[in-house]
């Protein structure tokens, strides 16, 4: 049984082809894939033709044609309509309003094609493949980007009355502090690559202010080109300040974790990108929140996890988001 993927993102985007070996969704190969910047694309239209063209050729390339395909998932972040297959607005992608992206793909391939946002996709894919395998309750938040939460809840993908369930990066978490999802103080303002990067273009701009050195930022005009890896290598080095700033970040981290922990009572919660390379440098701070925060019944039972697939993860999310599809209908 064959599946592909078509995942839509700000940065890049990507066709998968993948095998299910012995028909089982929970053993899946990838066998081929193609990607490519998106903004080498000047339009929706033109990565939406890319991608089919990209998926027309692997196909090609593997002596299969479409009638072969059991599904295409495609995972995008959001907003957007699962059940009607529409891109709405996503912030990181400009011009791609009410896109019937499902719509296009099953007229070109004649397969059914379904969509689910990113954070949906990541939970799917490590949930049948990742950290998150054997989990019933099991949550997967994104920290890259942006951060949302996927949630898999009683065996089951949980996407809300309309599919706007773990939206966890627009709660506000103080009054004051980087902005995310269009809200001063949110968790994906502190818990984001960007907001990484506000976190650190404030606190390095206070101490140059103050007459103090910073190692990695010489000057106020490199305090721009500031971001979440150069803070990070900083970290690594043992500078005082990029440590700190990363201990802000972790700590909002735990406060985000402690309210998805109280109210869901998951078994585990798996979080990735930024988080599973800076785990070193989030956790330590995240945890002592989330002890504090949480009810420790609850905190007691749930084991917080990086991503086990890692920067691959991309190539498995809309794979996994056709093999739920295949595995429940």
């Amino acid at each position: 049984m064959y599946i592909a993927g078509i995942d839509i993102g700000g940065t890049k985007c990507a066709a998968v082809l993948g095998k299910c070996v012995d028909n089982n969704i929970i053993r899946v190969d990838i066998m081929d894939k193609i990607s490519f910047k998106t903004k080498s694309c000047d339009s929706p239209s033109a990565v939406i033709d890319r991608l089919i063209l990209g998926l027309e050729s692997i196909l090609a390339k593997n002596f299969l044609i479409s009638n072969d395909l059991s599904c295409i998932g495609i995972s995008c972040g959001g907003p957007l309509d699962s059940e009607k297959g529409l891109i709405l607005s996503p912030p990181n992608l400009i011009g791609w309003d009410s896109v019937p992206i499902t719509d296009i793909f099953e007229e070109r391939f004649k397969v059914k094609a379904v969509l689910q946002n990113d954070a949906n996709a990541g939970a799917l894919a490590e949930w049948l493949w990742g950290s998150g395998f054997g989990y019933r309750n099991f949550i997967f938040c994104t920290f890259g980007t942006g951060f949302g939460a996927g949630m898999i809840l009683n065996g089951k993908l949980y996407t809300g009355t309309n599919n706007m369930a773990g939206e966890i990066g627009h709660v506000r978490l103080a009054d004051y502090g980087p902005v995310g999802y269009g809200k001063m103080g949110s968790v994906e303002g502190f818990c984001s690559g960007g907001g990484i990067a506000q976190l650190a273009k404030t606190m390095v701009l206070e101490e140059l202010q103050s007459g103090k050195k910073v190692s990695f930022c010489s000057s106020e005009p490199e305090i721009e080109q500031l971001d979440a890896l150069i803070v990070a290598r900083a970290a690594a080095k043992g500078d005082n300040l990029a440590k700190a700033i990363y201990a802000r970040s972790g700590e909002m981290l735990g406060r985000a974790l402690a309210i998805l922990v109280d109210v869901l009572n998951p078994d585990a919660i798996t979080i990735g990108s930024i988080f599973t390379k800076e785990r070193n440098l989030l956790w330590p701070h995240a945890k002592r929140v989330l002890s504090k925060e949480s009810l420790a019944i609850s905190s007691q039972v749930c084991d917080i996890l990086p991503s086990s697939l890692g920067d691959a993860i991309g190539d498995y999310e809309a794979l996994a988001v056709a093999a739920d599809y295949v595995a429940n209908n």
